[in-house]
């Protein structure tokens, strides 16, 4: 019997080019907002939103690998596996990939906070501004 039949082919896309292209692959894991959750090759169809945290996935030939990810969302369709997400880091321990993960992607929330925060207070000083204007 031909397993590589019954195995998964991951793709992991950034904004920019292709993170990581991986057939044979038995199974993964990811993290949503509401907790972890696996794909093996016979579950259906899905789409999730992805939260930052750790991607693990399986390969027949070369084992357990990790990536750490930024958010973005995962759709399996078939026995192919599509994430699109903004960063992917690899290539690390376990250990590191979750302090990366602290440390870039985590931080980066707050960065986008304050930058929306920013705006929020300039278009209200704007409509600000237009309502004194309209009312001389």
């Amino acid at each position: 019997m031909d397993t590589s039949m019954s195995l998964m082919h991951l793709k992991v896309l950034l904004p920019h080019r292709v993170f990581l292209d991986s057939s044979g692959v038995k199974r993964i894991v990811a993290e949503t907002r509401e907790g972890a959750f696996g794909l093996l090759p016979a579950r259906l169809d899905c789409v999730a939103a992805l939260a930052p945290g750790i991607l693990t996935y399986e390969t027949e030939a070369g084992g357990e690998a990790h990536i750490a990810i930024d958010e973005g969302v995962l759709v399996k369709v078939g026995r192919d596996v599509i994430v699109s997400v903004r960063n992917a880091i690899g290539e690390a321990s376990l250990e590191k990939l979750n302090g990366l993960i602290e440390e870039e992607f985590l931080s980066l929330d707050e960065q986008e906070k304050n930058i929306r925060t920013v705006l929020a207070r300039m278009e209200s000083s704007l409509v600000r501004q237009l309502l004194a204007y309209r009312h001389e």
